[in-house]
């Protein structure tokens, strides 16, 4: 799933891209993808509104319209959104475009169909969408204090990693940035929030925000499967600069001494190095 940086990331694109257009026309395809309101009334609310703004939301991408209402999108496990022109052949798994009368188009694909879009007022997504209106500090839109963030840290003990994931704490850490963050802390995923010195909280701090803000300089990480890439198509580059996810049996990158251990946590596979980590 794509976590902050790559939302951010798209975030800053639709700002480039799509802020001041004009919607033309929707068509909705897949009724999986839009499925908080029918097809017509999704496309009713956006037909011949424009959009004002590209905000997000932890996970969220969130546009605002000049009718007052807010396109929410949600990417998930592979959805992607991609400029396009209408002469461009349309890509496998495409379920939602909306035209621009400029004649631009946003295509939203998604293979596996866990991604959504919906449109909503903004009381609906501040008070009564739960996992909207629940999340979280935004740990880039709303940098926080060292200190603010070790009371944080002390709400309820739980385990680093749980911590960092947990998005009613945290908004936009999922299992990439957490372990990559753990790692530049020189902290273990499975210890207790409790257990951490002054010292160890400053130090995950600034882990946590250098490794979010570095990722979003390049755009974001683009794994394996090639799910995400950005709204032009390209993908991610952070991967490049991983230390530790997806990287089980290959050298520490800091100590040169011993191989990246890949472990299970909350049925995830979790990367460190237990040399580096403690």
């Amino acid at each position: 799933m794509p976590e902050l940086p790559e939302v951010e990331t798209i975030r800053r694109e639709l700002e480039r891209e799509v802020v001041g257009k004009k919607i033309k026309a929707v068509e909705v395809t897949g009724d999986r993808s839009v499925r908080r309101q029918t097809p017509e009334e999704f496309a009713s609310r956006l037909e011949g509104v424009k959009i004002t703004g590209a905000q997000r939301k932890g996970k969220y991408l969130l546009m605002p319209l000049d009718s007052g209402d807010v396109l929410v999108v949600h990417l998930r496990m592979s959805g992607q959104l991609l400029r396009a022109t209408p002469k461009e052949p349309m890509a496998p798994h495409t379920h939602v475009v909306i035209a621009f009368t400029q004649g631009g188009q946003l295509r939203f694909v998604d293979p596996r169909t866990f991604g959504e879009l919906f449109v909503a007022t903004p009381d609906e997504v501040t008070s009564e969408i739960p996992e909207l209106s629940e999340l979280g500090v935004d740990p880039v839109e709303a940098p926080m204090s060292w200190v603010d963030f070790g009371h944080l840290l002390r709400r309820k003990p739980m385990k680093l990693k749980a911590f960092l994931m947990d998005q009613s704490l945290i908004a936009g850490i999922g299992n990439i940035y957490s372990d990559e963050i753990l790692f530049d802390a020189g902290l273990r995923y499975d210890r207790d929030t409790a257990s951490l010195t002054t010292q160890e909280i400053r130090r995950l701090y600034r882990s946590l925000v250098e490794i979010l803000h570095e990722a979003i300089k390049y755009g974001g990480s683009t794994l394996a499967d090639a799910q995400y890439v950005d709204l032009n198509g390209k993908p991610g580059e952070y991967q490049q600069h991983h230390q530790v996810y997806d990287r089980e049996k290959q050298p520490c990158r800091r100590c040169r001494r011993h191989d990246i251990v890949k472990s299970k946590f909350s049925g995830r596979s979790t990367f460190y190095c237990d040399v580096c980590q403690v």
